[in-house]
């Protein structure tokens, strides 16, 4: 199952490398530097099509006003189909593709792709996690070893001190900070050892569902800024290290 659902979502960035005239089909959504444009909604219906064969009882729960609750369903598929829609639109080449299916509330597999340099994170609960076909295991590195990630939650400004508070309290414990503007690759370069810890103050499920299996199936650790396991159906703040920076985090 997850290399059908691999496929799906390969053939899927496919959508975002061919897409042109992208500012002809941009609009806002609620929030401020909120928005979506066609090629949200192409994406997201083909992965909703495609996925649908594969799971046809799933229920889906997507970005972009996407929700279909079945009955009694065991299964639920969360998607972004653009995670960086900004940086889309502006041509900076790093926007990711996340697609999660949770069982039971459990996630299941997870699937995050960046069809610019055709990286494709994945990972299957019990079974470790891979960016490609190469295996991720975290290292124990802590903060003063290694790049902190961050995000700015930048529909919600008012979480904008708050966050460069705590930006500034681990620039000065680590190496350098890093803002790349899409969540789900942030979590995934947190597995593959490109950081050693990441947070943000307000994400959606959609934009950490996926991510966080590969994370945890790599040996890190994710939760909430506050300490409590991640709720798949609420947004919520978001830290994710490896063990050792995390608790280095705590300590700060």
């Amino acid at each position: 199952m997850l290399e059908q659902i691999k496929s799906v979502v390969r053939d899927a960035g496919l959508i975002i490398l061919q897409a042109h005239n992208i500012e002809s089909s941009i609009e806002s959504k609620q929030g401020s530097a909120n928005f979506v444009t066609k090629y949200d909604i192409e994406v997201q219906n083909y992965l909703y099509q495609h996925l649908s064969i594969l799971f046809p009882n799933a229920d889906f729960l997507g970005e972009e006003d996407l929700q279909r609750k079945t009955v009694d369903s065991e299964y639920c598929f969360i998607i972004d189909p653009i995670d960086g829609t900004t940086n889309f639109i502006l041509n900076y080449k790093h926007s990711a593709i996340s697609v999660a299916l949770m069982h039971n509330n459990e996630i299941e597999f997870g699937v995050v792709y960046n069809p610019y340099l055709n990286e494709l994170f994945y990972a299957e609960k019990g079974k470790g996690a891979h960016l490609n076909d190469k295996p991720l295991k975290v290292h124990n590195l802590a903060l003063k070893d290694g790049i902190v990630g961050f995000g700015t939650s930048p529909y919600y400004p008012e979480k904008a001190d708050e966050t460069f508070s705590l930006a500034k309290k681990l620039f000065d414990l680590a190496l350098d900070l890093r803002r790349t503007g899409s969540a789900a690759l942030d979590i995934c370069y947190m597995a593959a050892n490109r950081y050693v810890l990441y947070f943000e103050f307000y994400l959606s499920p959609w934009d950490f569902a996926a991510a966080s299996l590969i994370l945890t199936e790599a040996g890190g650790v994710i939760k909430t800024l506050e300490q409590n396991e991640l709720n798949y159906m609420t947004p919520c703040s978001v830290v994710a290290a490896n063990p050792v920076s995390y608790q280095d985090f705590l300590k700060a």
